[in-house]
């Protein structure tokens, strides 16, 4: 019986212990969330002393800190070294003491000391290190770290962790020379390196000092294409595209390799829009002769750059024949075949917008309908390619019946929504707009947003200018400048839209003649007049449906185009700021955060 209360009593005396220690605990967490640190700092010690938790040894020395209890601190840790000389926590926290006190020397003399007497073992060297980090003695971990790769011998050794507390000190040049050392040996890190480089880099300087580190690693090791990559990149992230292909055909030839590597660069070169250098890459690949496995590839990528660039700005209507030749060229070697549908859909949008031949544009287009093969997506985006050369051929109605046809098939997908838009488009410009409104209304709710923001916008235009007569008369000259500029005729069609303020002053169309102009500068690469547009839209017309289109193409020209980020920056932010239901906010905020330098990937 007496055994029996004695064991009751021992178990309700645990049980009130541990309830209590619930109480402290949550007692503690408050005081210590609240800043009570002198509160915090008794319930903690005794919590410690009865449990030996690590979780309230860091706590209340946290408290102990903030409340500058030094001798107290100094006097706890020693303590506990002595009770506990394996663990290298309390000895790193010891240093931590002493720097907070001012006895810095003492602090390097205990941190250097428990490097130097770590033994060879990595696990110990890691702990020893995260001890370090966690008490913020982030140059004392560095040196741990490689203390013990110089002790194993291994330069491999605790890459992602150095790497890691390099990045979190923003410590370039490390970062640099620690991404340098590990890529040769895990070429896969180069994705991360990149992200990582960009996200700590602020202006050219940095980028600077990557390529210096990188030629200097390149004139050692040339064989390591991995460096040649990096260099690569850095170009690029530079605009610099002429050092990035000088770069690549060096390496190519010191390599005696197959041009791969140029070839993907040079698909990088065409998404920038820089076409000259694309061209020069593909061209230098096509030099290795038509036993090189990408010469077919690369021939047919050269013409399309070719066509890019043709096609960009003012036109020299010989290069534009040259470019249709050489397209005619592919037809005659390889066939009308579905590989080769690409050649005549570009050969006929050369022939009607640039050469003038519409006969010639339709027939190429019909002669595509007729390939065996093709996918009825591919059918029912030549059919739309057809819609417009009716247009400019004066058959609407055929061009209509066309586009109903391919939005009927295609009912509810993006390829219908797209024939069907070109219909709205097409009564725009023929002067139905009653009719134009009422299909474009019905494509606002499009599933594809670039359509439907398309839509929107037309929608818009018809129920914001035909209010008055004046306003009507207005429209109508401004869907005849549109038509002249869906013609390719630039010229006309900017001299109509400065007409239109002339015929019928006062009008309503002052921000779409706005928008309308700025479009038609920087597809014949007028920058500076778009720019001039662009910023008269934004400035004064406030409550227009182009201000977050304007903010945009004006913040896209001066970082892609002018070489002027900060300013891009600026107008992405105001973009966010002012206009978070845009179409343009997703990119806007994600061309923001990589200008910042915290774009990680995304």
């Amino acid at each position: 019986m007496k055994k029996f209360i004695l064991i009751c009593f021992l178990t309700c005396s645990y049980f009130l212990l541990h309830a209590q220690d619930n109480v402290d605990e949550a007692l503690a967490y408050q005081y210590y969330q609240q800043a009570e640190y002198e509160k915090a700092a008794v319930l903690l010690e005794k919590l410690f002393n009865t449990t030996k938790n690590d979780t309230y040894f860091e706590l209340y020395f946290t408290s102990l800190i903030k409340i500058k209890k030094y001798t107290e601190a100094e006097s706890f840790l020693k303590k506990l070294i002595k009770q506990y000389p394996t663990k290298t926590q309390y000895t790193v926290a010891l240093g931590r003491v002493y720097q907070e006190n001012g006895r810095i020397v003492d602090a390097n003399k205990l941190f250097q000391d428990a490097i130097n007497n770590t033994p060879k073992d990595e696990y110990k060297f890691r702990e020893l290190a995260n001890s370090f980090y966690r008490f913020e003695a982030y140059d004392m971990a560095i040196v741990a770290f490689l203390q013990g790769r110089k002790l194993f011998g291994d330069e491999q050794m605790f890459v992602y962790e150095l790497l890691s507390i390099y990045r979190f000190k923003k410590d370039k040049k490390m970062l640099i020379e620690e991404y340098l050392n590990a890529l040769p040996i895990t070429p896969q890190l180069l994705p991360q390196a990149e992200n990582v480089l960009s996200s700590v880099f602020e202006d050219n300087t940095d980028y600077q000092l990557l390529q210096a580190a990188l030629l200097k690693k390149i004139q050692k090791d040339p064989q390591t294409e991995i460096y040649t990559e990096l260099l690569t990149w850095q170009y690029i992230q530079q605009q610099d595209y002429e050092m990035a292909l000088r770069q690549l055909i060096a390496q190519d030839k010191r390599t005696k390799g197959d041009g791969t590597l140029l070839f993907n660069t040079a698909d990088t070169f065409t998404a920038n829009k820089a076409f000259s250098t694309a061209i020069k890459a593909y061209e230098y690949i096509l030099t290795k002769g038509p036993e090189n496995e990408l010469y077919v590839q690369a021939k047919i990528e050269l013409i399309d750059a070719k066509y890019e660039l043709a096609v960009a700005g003012k036109f020299d209507k010989q290069a534009i024949q040259l470019l249709a030749t050489e397209y005619e060229d592919v037809l005659t070697k390889y066939g009308k075949i579905p590989q080769t549908l690409f050649a005549l859909k570009k050969l006929a949008y050369l022939q009607a917008y640039y050469l003038n031949d519409l006969k010639k544009a339709e027939a190429t287009l019909e002669e595509a309908l007729k390939i065996q093969g093709i996918s009825n997506a591919d059918v029912g985006q030549v059919k739309i390619d057809l819609g417009d050369i009716y247009i400019l051929t004066k058959q609407p109605w055929e061009a209509i019946l066309v586009y109903e046809q391919v939005a009927k098939q295609f009912e509810n997908q993006p390829i219908g929504n797209e024939a069907r838009y070109r219909s709205a488009r097409l009564n725009f410009y023929v002067g139905d707009f009653d009719y134009a409104k009422s299909q474009a209304d019905v494509l606002k709710a499009s599933t594809t947003q670039l359509i439907a923001n398309d839509a929107l916008n037309l929608s818009l235009l018809l129920s914001d200018n035909l209010q008055s007569k004046n306003d009507s008369l207005a429209l109508k000259m401004y869907a005849d400048a549109e038509m002249l500029q869906f013609m390719n005729l630039s010229d006309q069609a900017l001299r109509k839209l400065d007409s239109i303020d002339i015929t019928y002053p006062n009008n309503s169309l002052i921000d779409d003649i706005l928008m309308a102009k700025a479009k038609i500068y920087i597809k014949t690469s007028e920058l500076n007049k778009a720019v001039t547009v662009l910023k008269e839209l934004i400035t004064t017309q406030n409550n227009s449906i182009w201000i977050d289109d304007a903010l945009f193409t004006l913040a896209d020209i001066l970082e892609k185009k002018l070489n002027n980020p900060d300013e891009a920056k600026k107008l992405y932010q105001q973009l966010m700021n002012d206009y978070p239901g845009s179409m343009f906010n997703a990119e806007a905020r994600k061309r923001f955060r990589n200008i910042r330098g915290d774009n990680v990937g995304t």
